[in-house]
């Protein structure tokens, strides 16, 4: 990661043109512009933020203005915030030529944070950690499908009958993933540059899907790499002529691609969960305790929802258990690396908005000293134990009534994301799909 004295020598030196100063929106998208690297560096020496339009923070996938939001609207003429730089989040982006990227935080013209933005409703939670003495560790690993097809190729085809790049399942397969070999080697290689801990990748649990690891690191710098790893890797599959999707669930008789968080408390340079102490305890039985209450944090989508089914490596419950891939949280590593890995995100989740959510019930497992219940044994899909919400309407149900979601993350962020998803929800209810289509066309 360049400091800003050697992105002033690498200007200076005609190295580095192009300085691209962005935030993440609701939906985990990367938004901002592209800057001339000398007029940022003047701007920045001078104190001034950036400037972009705050619906924005208002808006759903197509990039409609959406009403019921209470930072913008029309009435309130739909004006501008300010993106204030974090200049430790420098970075090259090596598959671009002769560009850095800095990520930003959202404030209103006074300074003042806006409070629903993703990065800083996860950094309101990281606050809250360390006033209690905790630095929160986070990692996530992102799966996502390779096609063939180029994304102009898939758009024209309507995203049908598109061609895996490999045709069979390649979990933990060397030689089927050797096939993609190339593209891979180019986002770990890329993603060291642009100064992320590249641990492995590996071929997934369906045709043409992989995923590529990172080591965990301090729960926002990971949520930033995330964030910059997830728009990099679809930019390099643009320009390879190939395309990815992250989609949770890109076809009803495909696996679902995950993003298991991994996350942990620590303390004086040490993780406060080794061994499994009284405070991982309370932790994990908060998170099962006040998940189904904040799932809209962590599945975001209709779609979030598809991939929750029984024996399809998604979880269906809230069920805790030991090295068990049938339960929402697994508790894995032994000793000093003993951790939840929390099953039940998408890769469609938004790190800031999932991450956030998962600390705040951990931290109120620990304040109310939560009990842990037993570990389940054998397999939870068809277990007793609690299901997490299955589809986003239920999702919207449970967060409207919860008094701990608004406890947890205060009025104006769950204000906020309900009107976010009940607009997912409505534009769904409106949309005609395939499978009615299909259906109904001729038979119905």
């Amino acid at each position: 990661m360049p400091t800003l004295e050697e992105l002033r020598e690498d200007v200076a030196a005609g190295v580095v043109e192009t300085v691209i100063a962005c935030f993440t929106d609701m939906q985990g998208r990367l938004m901002g512009k592209r800057l001339d690297a000398e007029f940022f560096l003047s701007e920045n020496e001078a104190g001034h933020p950036g400037e972009g339009c705050n619906y924005l923070l208002a808006l759903e996938m197509e990039m409609d203005p959406v009403p019921g939001y209470a930072i913008a609207s029309w009435e309130r003429g739909y004006g501008d915030f300010g993106l204030r730089a974090d200049l430790s989040t420098l970075r090259r982006i090596p598959w671009h030529e002769a560009t850095v990227m800095v990520q930003c935080d959202v404030e209103w013209h006074d300074g003042t944070p806006v409070g629903p933005s993703p990065r800083q409703v996860l950094k309101a939670q990281i606050e809250k950690a360390r006033a209690a003495g905790f630095d929160p560790m986070f990692g996530s690993e992102l799966e996502f499908f390779l096609f063939r097809e180029s994304y102009a190729e898939a758009h024209a085809k309507h995203y049908h009958h598109l061609t895996p790049s490999v045709p069979y399942i390649l979990d933990y397969h060397i030689l089927a993933a050797s096939f993609d070999e190339p593209f891979l080697r180019r986002i770990r290689t890329s993603m060291k540059t642009a100064g992320m801990i590249v641990e492995s990748s590996k071929g997934e649990a369906w045709a043409g899907q992989h995923e590529i690891n990172f080591r965990f690191r301090d729960a926002l710098r990971a949520a930033d790499d995330h964030v910059v790893y997830k728009t990099g890797v679809k930019e390099i599959a643009f320009q390879e002529g190939c395309s990815v999707t992250f989609m949770a669930k890109p076809h009803h008789d495909w696996v679902g691609s995950s993003c298991h968080i991994h996350s942990s408390l620590w303390q004086d340079g040490s993780n406060a969960f080794a061994g499994e102490s009284e405070l991982f305890k309370h932790y994990l039985a908060g998170q099962i305790a006040c998940l189904a209450d904040l799932a809209v944090f962590v599945a975001p989508t209709v779609n979030s929802y598809k991939r929750f089914s029984a024996g399809s490596w998604a979880p269906t419950t809230l069920a805790w258990g030991y090295d068990n891939r049938t339960c929402g949280f697994r508790v894995v590593g032994h000793g000093s690396s003993c951790r939840p890995e929390t099953r039940i995100p998408g890769a469609d989740a938004n790190p800031y908005l999932a991450f956030a959510a998962l600390l705040a019930a951990g931290l109120y497992g620990i304040e109310h000293e939560l009990e842990l219940g037993p570990a389940l044994e054998g397999n939870a899909y068809t277990s007793d134990a609690e299901r997490f919400p299955h589809a986003l309407r239920e999702a919207i149900a449970r967060l409207e009534s919860s008094t701990v979601a608004r406890e947890l993350l205060g009025d104006e962020v769950i204000d906020h994301y309900l009107n976010y998803a009940r607009t997912e929800q409505e534009v769904f209810d409106k949309t005609v799909t395939g499978y009615e289509r299909e259906r109904m066309f001729e038979r119905g």
